[in-house]
């Protein structure tokens, strides 16, 4: 009997697979824990729909990543720190303090984990950082921090 995996079935398949198995297996395990159901006509363009579905999400959030990786690619981040007299920073700027900032200056949302630094940003200085958007889509910027001037 040919079915549709609707989980992860150990030792079958993964979920949206359309395997053979023997018929009891089918009815006695698969349908009735609801792993599986019937690969009727209906049942195929209903999962033929959901791939659809499923690939123009992914393909929706390339796209916006792309443009957020071409707004943001070669700018400056500027951003004010208070600090000591030796020129280091109290504290230090964090993917959350970047973020934050580039809302700011940009008016682009951008996770705060997606942000890479080259080490820890502790002074004063220009820092080069990669937005990591998507898979295989990034961003290259400057961080420029600057001292808060009283």
């Amino acid at each position: 009997m040919k079915v549709i995996l609707l989980e992860d079935v150990k030792g079958t398949g993964k979920k949206g697979e359309i395997k053979e198995v023997k018929d009891g297996y089918a009815r006695n395990c698969l349908i009735a824990k609801k792993l599986a159901v019937e690969a009727t006509a209906a049942n195929m363009n209903i999962l033929e729909g959901q791939k659809a579905s499923a690939q123009h999400k992914i393909d929706v959030e390339i796209a916006n990543a792309k443009d957020i990786a071409a707004k943001l690619e070669g700018k400056t981040v500027k951003i004010s720190a208070k600090g000591g007299t030796s020129g280091r920073l109290f504290g230090s700027i964090t993917g959350k303090d970047i973020s934050a900032q580039i809302k700011k200056q940009f008016n682009l949302d951008i996770d705060k984990r997606k942000i890479a630094v080259n080490g820890d940003i502790k002074a004063f200085g220009g820092y080069s950082a990669e937005a990591k958007l998507y898979n295989g889509v990034s961003a290259k910027f400057t961080v420029l921090v600057e001292e808060i001037q009283e």
